[in-house]
């Protein structure tokens, strides 16, 4: 994200309460006044002429260089600028570690194209000329240890051409702009639901309407290290591989219908409630999907839970060895349980199973913990109307068709049989 605006007009306070909202994620912060240009001693002896708020004033070249290998996902170094002696420290002074999200703000942010192009949101903070200036009066006398007169004429001179010629044309470059700074709450909230659900919305989940991977915090990353890690133990991969099923059931089964119901509570209030779906019922993908049902089991009393055993055939197909199923799945919902999508074959062969049993598709929701993409492009085109539901997406799948980097041999590890 970019967060433009003239002088002063509260672009580092709007950063920091978006910040401070986004507690859970990995948010980093890049002030474009970092790759201010070092003023030659020449420039130096005139500093008085030099305009500050100009394009060429700044290291456009290093900061595109720096926001690009930001946006890889790799640690970069930035550099130090210092406004009492005008001279960048330089490269390798400022280590920024690789975040989810990424806050560029300054003042031309949204002033070349380049920049941009590599920001995925773009803010302009819109605030009153005056009050601008009263501030920036303020913080050049007490922080940066200039007289109010310098910081006037340089005002006249340099700072206000400078924005109605750069910085306010390149309002129209903004997504969102948001009046009165920092003061402005509502703003600010709505920018942070928006980062919130481009975080938790996956590239495939814009190509298929029909996934959902449930939003991930750094409880959910914690648990994703731990069953990936080849060195943790069978006990602690069971304890957090357990806790990661439970979310994915408690996500699923709230894509259930369910009919709106008014009851009186203990106080003799009426409270509008709902109740949920009562024709449902689970199958397993034996064997791994079993390590799914006792979370299915504790958050639907009594529920059903049928079964598949699919068989893995050198060319790819499947085969179906085993199915035992309720009687009447064909008037339920059906969580389908597995913990891995991979290759998609062994889902489409369970899935087919059960169309053939008369369960419509809509009424089948499949529950995993982590899918390949490939999976998910056979799968989501294939039963366009099912719902797959997933903690994460994966990189890719090997030539064993087994997922990477995933986490080993999932059935093996939960059940101890290594």
């Amino acid at each position: 994200s970019g967060v433009a605006g003239g002088t002063a007009s509260g672009k580092t306070t709007v950063c920091n309460l978006i910040i401070s909202q986004l507690h859970d994620q990995r948010v980093v912060l890049v002030n474009q006044d970092s790759f201010y240009r070092s003023l030659t001693p020449e420039q130096l002896k005139n500093v008085k002429e030099y305009n500050f708020d100009h394009p060429d004033a700044f290291n456009t070249e290093l900061l595109l260089s720096c926001m690009e290998t930001l946006k890889r996902g790799e640690a970069v170094t930035t550099p130090n600028y210092d406004f009492k002696t005008h001279q960048s420290v330089g490269p390798g002074s400022k280590q920024v570690n690789p975040a989810d999200i990424v806050i560029l703000e300054g003042i031309l942010v949204l002033h070349d194209e380049r920049v941009r192009d590599l920001l995925n949101m773009k803010i302009f903070v819109d605030t009153d000329s005056d009050l601008r200036l009263a501030r920036r009066i303020k913080r050049d006398t007490v922080e940066r240890g200039r007289d109010v007169q310098n910081v006037l004429d340089q005002y006249a001179k340099f700072v206000k051409p400078s924005f109605d010629e750069f910085i306010l044309p390149s309002k129209k470059y903004a997504d969102i702009i948001i009046p009165r700074g920092g003061d402005n709450e509502v703003a600010i909230d709505l920018i942070v639901q928006h980062i919130h659900t481009k975080l938790g919305q996956h590239d495939l989940c814009k190509i298929y309407p029909n996934l959902f991977v449930f939003f991930s915090t750094f409880q959910i990353g914690g648990m994703h290290t731990l069953i990936r890690d080849m060195q943790t133990t069978n006990h602690d991969f069971v304890f957090y591989a357990d806790r990661l099923i439970r979310l994915v059931v408690e996500y699923g089964l709230g894509h259930l219908p369910f009919t709106e119901k008014q009851i009186i509570t203990p106080t003799g209030s009426i409270y509008p409630g709902v109740v949920f779906c009562k024709r449902l019922c689970g199958v397993s993908v034996i064997r791994s999907g079993e390590s799914m049902e006792n979370a299915l089991r504790a958050c639907c009393k009594g529920i059903k839970i049928g079964k598949i055993l699919i068989h893995g055939e050198r060319n790819d197909g499947r085969q179906l060895i085993y199915e035992k199923l309720p009687s009447d799945i064909s008037s339920r919902h059906v969580l389908l349980l597995d913990p891995v999508l991979a290759s998609g074959n062994s889902a489409v062969e369970a899935v087919s199973l059960l169309l053939s049993k008369g369960v419509p598709e809509s009424n089948i929701i499949f529950l995993n913990l982590i899918a390949a993409p490939q999976g998910i492009h056979v799968i989501c085109k294939k039963f366009p109307k099912l719902k797959v539901i997933t903690s994460e997406i994966d990189e890719t799948l090997d030539d064993d068709l087994r997922v990477i980097p995933g986490m080993g041999e999932f059935a093996d590890r939960y059940f101890g049989t290594d």
